[in-house]
């Protein structure tokens, strides 16, 4: 059984098919990262359940994506079902207690938690190029874009600020271009179409202020337990390269922020990605070496990261190298991709003399699975056929009342609701432009030329010379400068225009008057 030091997980099967012993989780090992996969319906849910329940338990702060709200009743305590006691019986779990776990809800639109924010700064040109599948071309624009945004002190915080600054990049395109090379507006104008949809999308509602801060999703209780952040992530998936942009930010965002702690007693933080795959596909190879470095340094700040997946083989063999804690559930193997997966996560265990590991993964049945963990000194222990333990919060979602109820009694509540908009790069960009067309009307007002006509008292008198001479008086000329000529021109067609229709306005009162 599990004690302070390590998390309960199940009962191994022995050969004659009695369940005795126990398999646990060392938290002192628990930052070396993990991985649960199994097909659909298999008990991954379940599995990532007790397993942010024991980490709660042991004071580490849990954050994890809810991606069909099963995950949302950990929140409320657990309650005595037939199935859930005979499993608990199955694994020698004693005492079976149930309790509810303390559990801030997030959501990136801000409909069924507090809304979670991040910077267009904080997010780069590498993670925005990647969130939006720029070319080669509109990736450099992108870079450039933040290099200008740096040395010019424009910050870039909502998606209006990055708008208006390749708006901005555009109209300067010759000049920007002989800095750092090529800036064509057709591809500035793709970038920008781009960013349209991504509003229309509900990206609008991440990028912004107040951003997360990495301390509201590394709280403890007053009772020593560690907060369970779940971020609502049904909606969330109708844009799934939102969804695995922002799980990369958060990671990389972890690694930036958090001191080197070596290794510790226990996690600091331990980081569920749900739907793993979605990180990878299509992902370039810069991408994929940004990842394997965040996974591979990111142990040694104490924060552990388990990819939930269906398929091992959605995760790239240099990031799996990388997980030492497994949890495989049943996988189908019907078609070759499949067959090759299964035999992929069979050679991935150290064997068990007792069976066929490629087997077995085709016949474990629900809730049950092959577990292996580091032991003494991270040394990978022996493949177990395990009974996964009944979990001790609610199995199931919350109601949209209760979770509106923990949402009001948070303790970020207030944080995070209300946006703010600061002088950023697009209010700085708008006076830029106001205060450069004042100038221009400004100078074109005082080069104009001031043009006078002559008896109504705009002349400007000639200058007296000292001494008290008079100036001789200026000889005359029958030439006109051609200024007069059209002064006079127009003069005269007023004057006549003005005349007739006086004369007509006398005709016709006098025509009248007969």
């Amino acid at each position: 059984m599990a004690d302070d030091t390590s998390i309960f997980i199940g009962a191994s099967r022995k050969p004659d098919d009695s369940y005795q012993r126990a398999e646990n989780l060392l938290l002192q090992y628990g930052n070396r990262h993990g991985l649960v996969t199994g097909a659909t319906g298999t008990g991954k849910t379940v599995s990532l359940q007790i397993l942010a329940e024991g980490f709660s338990n042991a004071g580490v702060p849990v954050f994890c994506a809810d991606i069909k709200g099963d995950l949302s009743g950990i929140a409320m305590m657990g309650t005595a079902q037939d199935f859930l006691v005979k499993r608990a019986e199955q694994v020698k779990l004693d005492p079976y207690d149930f309790q509810e776990f303390p559990v801030i809800f997030w959501d990136l639109f801000g409909e069924q938690g507090h809304p979670i924010r991040a910077t267009v700064s904080e997010m780069g040109p590498l993670l925005l190029s990647r969130l939006m599948n720029l070319s080669e071309a509109q990736e450099g624009i992108m870079n450039i874009a933040f290099r200008i945004a740096d040395e010019e002190g424009l910050l870039l915080l909502d998606l209006k600020d990055l708008q208006a600054l390749l708006a901005n990049i555009a109209e300067r395109a010759e000049e920007i271009g002989a800095r750092y090379g090529n800036v064509t507006k057709p591809s500035v104008g793709a970038i920008q179409r781009t960013l349209l949809v991504l509003e229309q999308q509900g990206a609008a509602n991440f990028f912004g202020e107040p951003a997360l801060r990495i301390a509201d999703i590394m709280r403890t209780t007053r009772d020593g337990r560690g907060a369970i952040s779940v971020l609502a992530a049904d909606k969330l998936m109708m844009n799934p390269r939102l969804y695995a942009t922002f799980l990369l930010w958060l990671m990389s965002e972890l690694f930036e922020e958090l001191p080197e702690v070596g290794d510790p007693d226990k996690p600091k933080l331990v980081f569920f990605f749900d739907e793993a795959h979605l990180l990878f596909d299509d992902a370039p190879k810069v991408l994929i070496d940004r990842v394997e470095q965040v996974v591979r340094l990111i142990r040694s700040k104490g924060v552990g990261v388990y990819f939930v997946t269906q398929n091992p083989l959605d995760i790239p063999e240099t990031v799996l190298a990388q997980l030492g804690n497994r949890v495989q559930h049943a996988l189908r193997a019907y078609t070759p991709r499949e067959q090759k997966a299964v035999k992929t996560a069979a050679e991935t265990f150290r064997p068990n003399p007792d069976f066929d590991c490629a087997t077995v993964i085709t016949q474990l049945g629900t809730g049950e699975a092959l577990v292996s963990t580091l032991e003494a000194k991270g040394v990978p222990s022996m493949v177990q056929r395990t009974l996964v333990r009944p979990p001790s919060s609610r199995l199931g979602p919350i109601t949209p009342d209760e979770r509106r109820k923990l949402i009001t009694e948070s303790p970020v509540a207030g944080q995070y609701d209300q946006t703010v908009d600061r002088d950023s790069a697009f209010e700085m960009l708008q006076k830029k432009a106001k205060d450069a067309l004042d100038a221009e009307a400004q100078q074109q007002e005082s080069g104009r030329s001031r043009w006078t006509i002559p008896g109504f008292g705009n002349d400007d008198p000639a200058p007296q010379p000292t001494g008290g001479r008079r100036a001789p008086a200026p000889r005359s000329s029958n030439r006109q400068t051609v200024a007069e000529a059209a002064i006079k021109s127009v003069v005269r067609s007023v004057g006549s225009s003005v005349g007739r229709a006086i004369v007509r306005g006398i005709l016709g009162s006098l025509a009248r008057g007969r």
